[in-house]
């Protein structure tokens, strides 16, 4: 991996750790302790990762997130000792794309950002295009339009629509999308993907194409077929 990896972090020891495993897997790290100062420094320079601590001393870390979301698309790994999963549900309301409770392995740390950036950035050999009524997904370009003008999704929020899109007319359950967006490891429960197909429905503005089957998951239909959720 390389590029600029931003960590804003005020436990040194903690710090200390993340900059040092990210520089083996070959990142420039940059790391501040303050969320002023890594806000700063992500207005002057583009970084290919955040990890970023909630519980900094001068800014929540979920206001950072949600600044850091407003401006840019960089992927961000929350890293923080809250475990509840209301702390989950709004870091990843907020924009994040992973989350990490202290303490942590850092090798499974390293693995988490291995697999935000696989899925933040394109497949060479993805199918081009996915179709639902006027909704497009174009996987090699990782872009969405709905009626011809696009729609700006985050990385999870992309990977599940097509997911959803690509087995149109099926069922496809909460477990099953967790492992193939998400991942095995991940550790937030199915709630995470009903808070995220909420997210997708919002932004195509086309509720009725993504259908809830109570006690079986999702599944996204056709126009002509579509039923309220």
């Amino acid at each position: 991996m390389t590029g600029l990896a931003v960590v804003i972090e005020d436990d040194e020891a903690i710090g200390a750790l993340v900059r040092t495993y990210l520089e083996r897997e070959g990142f420039e790290v940059a790391w501040e302790r303050t969320a002023e100062n890594g806000l700063d420094l992500l207005g002057r320079r583009e970084a290919r990762m955040l990890v970023l601590d909630i519980g900094l001393p001068d800014l929540d870390g979920f206001e950072v997130c949600r600044r850091v979301r407003r401006d840019s698309r960089t992927p961000i790994l929350i890293l923080t000792a809250r475990d509840e999963e209301v702390d989950r549900i709004v870091g990843l309301e907020l924009g994040a794309d992973d989350y990490v409770t202290k303490p942590f392995s850092p090798r499974e740390l390293v693995a988490r950002i291995r697999a935000i950036l696989r899925r933040a950035e394109p497949d060479a050999e993805a199918t081009e295009l996915l179709e639902l009524g006027d909704v497009v997904v174009d996987r090699r370009r990782r872009v969405v339009a709905v009626a011809g003008a696009p729609v700006v999704f985050r990385t999870l929020e992309f990977d599940l629509l097509a997911a959803l899109v690509e087995r149109a007319g099926e069922v496809v359950s909460r477990d099953e999308l967790l492992e193939r967006v998400w991942g095995l490891a991940f550790p937030c429960g199915t709630r995470t993907v009903d808070v995220h197909v909420a997210q997708v429905r919002k932004k195509l503005g086309r509720p009725e194409l993504i259908t809830t089957v109570r006690g079986a998951g999702y599944r996204a239909v056709e126009p002509r077929t579509a039923a309220p959720a």
